[in-house]
């Protein structure tokens, strides 16, 4: 399976290319083409890592999550930019969110949470042993999240781990605020309850 580049798509012989996918003309007009290609290059930067991590707690395979979250800029490279720019990040959140509910609706089929390689970017400023130290925290606690039902895990990664508001919570899953808020207090006290010391 192709890596997720790192950069924006590069134009290979007159027509945008996204992982092998190609864009036609049509849907690139020569006078957005490369607003766009920028615009979705910057958001592969700002974004893709974390809609992995979302894409892995909902799938718990981090193949099928990066499937997922290529599929997801694939469908915003044919997108009208105007209409997504003020959202693009809970956008792209629901975007990635129904894919991941589709493959899972067709895939039964899903590793334990413990055997996923989460995949997390590290700080410019840590050291090794204390990335490698984030890590193990990291693994530890995502393991206790998989206790919790999935719409309390589910909301509290979106908040605490993508920083994402209510409002944008709401859109991404059609939950309304309060029942967000109820799932987020419901659930951090049943984390706290099972939490090591170490972890606290």
């Amino acid at each position: 399976m192709p890596e997720i580049p790192k950069k924006s798509p590069k134009v290979l012989g007159g027509a945008d290319v996204l992982w092998g996918h190609p864009v036609s003309a049509h849907e690139l007009p020569a006078t957005q083409s490369t607003h766009r290609e920028e615009f979705v290059g910057q958001a592969i930067l700002d974004y893709e890592s974390s809609l992995i991590a979302y894409a892995t707690s909902l799938l718990r395979d981090s193949d099928l999550a990066r499937d997922a979250v290529q599929e997801t800029f694939i469908r915003l490279c044919r997108q009208d930019i105007a209409k997504v720019t003020v959202n693009l990040r809970s956008w792209l959140f629901t975007v990635c969110r129904n894919r991941c509910l589709d493959m899972l609706r067709k895939d039964k089929r899903a590793q334990p949470l413990g055997d996923i390689q989460w995949e997390k970017i590290a700080e410019t400023s840590l050291q090794p042993d204390e990335h490698a130290q984030q890590q193990e925290r990291f693994g530890r606690l995502m393991a206790l999240l998989k206790r919790l039902p999935e719409n309390q895990s589910e909301v509290i990664l979106l908040k605490f781990q993508h920083g994402l508001s209510y409002q944008q919570i709401q859109q991404i899953t059609g939950l309304t605020t309060g029942n967000i808020g109820f799932l987020i207090h419901t659930g951090l006290n049943r984390l706290r309850a099972i939490l090591p010391e170490d972890l606290k």
